[in-house]
C-alpha cells in the first residue's frame, strides 16, 4: 500500500476555480485501476485549506498516476492557483 497526503494552502482568490480542477483530477484518478482511494477534504472553518488522501496499489500505482493526462493537466493548471503544497508518503508497516 501507498499513501499519499497532501497539505494544499490555495491563494484565497483561487478557491472556487481550483477545487472544480482539483474536482476533475480526482474523479480520473478514482476510475484508475491502481487507485484504491482519493479524497478531497477542505477544512470547514479555512476553506483555502485543503487536504488529498490518495491510497494506491504500490509505489508503482501511483508513478502511473503521474503519468495520466488528467495529472498533467491538473499540475499544469491548478498547482499555480497555490501559496503552498506539501507532500508526504506512507507505506503500510508489516506485521
Amino acid at each position: 500500500m501507498f499513501v499519499l497526503v497532501v497539505n494544499i494552502r490555495v491563494k484565497p482568490e483561487n478557491v472556487d476555480r481550483f477545487l472544480k480542477m482539483l474536482a476533475d483530477n480526482a474523479a480520473a484518478a478514482r476510475k484508475e485501476p491502481g487507485c484504491k482511494q482519493f479524497e478531497v477534504l477542505q477544512d470547514p472553518k479555512d476553506k483555502a485549506k485543503i487536504m488529498l488522501y490518495e491510497v494506491y496499489n504500490d509505489e508503482a500505482a501511483f508513478e502511473t498516476h503521474q503519468q495520466t493526462p488528467h495529472f498533467k493537466k491538473y499540475v499544469a493548471e491548478a498547482v499555480p492557483l497555490l501559496a503552498s503544497r506539501e507532500r508526504q508518503v506512507f507505506t503500510r508497516v508489516s506485521n
